[in-house]
């Protein structure tokens, strides 16, 4: 069974608190917001990513029809999806592993929009201090100004977010003219502004309380870690016992190092207490350590105070010479590291290995089997063909095995960009063949190919031929 690491519960919490957070400098807050804009710069620029003339990526519903760039996916691959959610589990359990919530500090949509809407309101508001006295004022010009201009970047930043969106599922191009001239359909419109709102409820005024109160993973994150597992943790025996600013020297050893300024506290985007233990409340973005690298900094004492640390390690394991990657690789890594290369790998192998060009057989229920003239034997098939390329795609059809069956007409298909045709199909068996076979019902297989000997489809579908008695 594996080791259970223990959270520390909840903080108490009422709907009048509000967090205004400090802002910080250092090489977290570098690295957050750097993740910001890579994510950012992902989203809101990969819609208008053009391939071969049409939208890269566009998820068309309506249309049946998922684009990855050069590839089009049909409701038939929906197992690609599936993988893609176990490669994305599997990397969050990798990475919980080796260093707690990483993903929430640095990646979480919930982190990623919170942090751009704290940006824009330190614009408008100021400092924390500046925002609580101004949560305290009346309501004048200068307030109406401040809040009415902050919520109304918000509201622009949201429906912005809700539209590029969807425009993953409506061609964003022809989005923007439709905007333009008002054309947009209700159903559009609503999600735009359902996405939209959401984004300015979560990001904007509920914040925070989505990882309180809201966020399954801080609950079980405990379940993902081992004692080995880095944290963003407070040294207790560095740190302990605190000291008063205009105290004794902190950097005697006889002294504990934290000298109780809470500005490890004032940055805390969850309003947590580093100090009291690992918590569920902790996203782990290492705000408080920069803040607390500073403040050491101005002490002359070593940094390290607030760190990326272990359980292992702050008891007083002698584990701090040891090689990091020695103290990374470990059991569980391994075995999550192993699973994930070997989804990855099938996966990518599965997908370079999918037909350009699909088919499906439905036999005519309505007509099993009929005779023609001389004694001949037909069999009626609908043929389903789908081109998964956004290119042109000729086709021919053939029957198998040739010594027994063919095609009573020659099936020639010329296939659009993530086209799909319905062709029909009649096989017919000799007179003789059918006398020789009465009452049996045989394999056949219906193979594409392309008029291009140079371009092989090797695209097959099984099925049978039925012969009465």
């Amino acid at each position: 069974m594996p080791k259970v690491i223990p959270i520390q519960p909840d903080a108490p919490w009422t709907p009048l608190d509000k967090i205004h957070a400090r802002a910080t400098q250092g090489l977290f807050n570098r690295w957050r917001w750097t993740f910001v804009w890579l994510t950012q710069a992902f989203f809101y620029g990969l819609p208008w990513l053009t391939w071969n003339a049409r939208q890269a990526v566009l998820f068309d519903l309506e249309g049946k029809r998922f684009y990855l760039f050069g590839a089009v996916l049909f409701p038939q691959d929906l197992i690609y999806l599936a993988a893609l959610l176990v490669i994305s589990a599997l990397l969050l359990f990798l990475a919980t592993a080796v260093a707690g919530r990483v993903w929430c500090g640095f990646a979480c949509p919930q982190t990623v929009y919170t942090a751009l809407f704290m940006w824009i309101e330190h614009r408008f508001e100021g400092s924390p201090q500046q925002r609580k006295r101004l949560d305290q004022a009346g309501w004048g010009a200068e307030k109406l100004l401040r809040r009415g201009g902050k919520h109304l970047t918000w509201a622009l930043l949201g429906l912005w977010t809700g539209f590029t969106f969807v425009g993953y599922f409506t061609a964003i191009r022809p989005l923007v003219a439709d905007v333009g001239s008002m054309a947009v359909g209700p159903w559009t419109t609503f999600w735009i502004l359902f996405y939209g709102l959401l984004t300015y409820l979560n990001a904007g005024l509920v914040r925070e309380k989505v990882c309180l109160h809201m966020c399954p993973y801080g609950r079980f994150q405990g379940s993902l870690m081992d004692a080995h597992t880095l944290n963003v943790a407070y040294d207790h025996r560095r740190g302990e016992p605190r000291r008063g600013l205009l105290e004794d020297d902190p950097r005697d050893a006889r002294n504990g190092h934290c000298i109780d300024c809470t500005l490890c506290v004032q940055v805390c985007p969850t309003g947590i207490d580093i100090r009291n233990g690992l918590q569920a409340a902790c996203i782990g973005c290492g705000l408080c350590i920069d803040a607390c690298d500073e403040v050491m900094r101005k002490l002359q004492a070593p940094k390290g105070l607030v760190r990326l640390a272990s359980l292992h390690e702050l008891g007083g394991a002698a584990t701090r010479q040891r090689p990091f990657w020695q103290r990374v690789l470990r059991t569980r890594v391994w075995v999550y590291g192993t699973l994930l290369v070997l989804v990855i790998a099938a996966s990518v192998a599965a997908f370079a290995a999918r037909p350009d060009v699909r088919m499906n057989v439905i036999r005519d229920r309505s007509v099993m089997a009929r005779q023609v003239e001389l004694g001949a034997l037909e069999n009626v098939y609908t043929l389903q063909l789908m081109n998964a390329t956004d290119h042109h795609r000729p086709v021919v059809v053939t029957v198998e095995p040739a010594h027994l069956v063919s095609l009573h007409r020659p099936i020639a298909v010329s296939l659009g960009p993530a086209q799909a045709s319905t062709v029909t199909a009649t096989v017919r068996m000799a007179g003789a063949a059918a006398a020789q076979h009465a009452g049996s019902v045989l394999p056949i297989r219906f193979v594409v190919g392309s008029p291009d000997t140079m371009d092989p489809l090797d695209v097959d579908e099984p099925s049978t031929f039925l012969v009465p008695r």
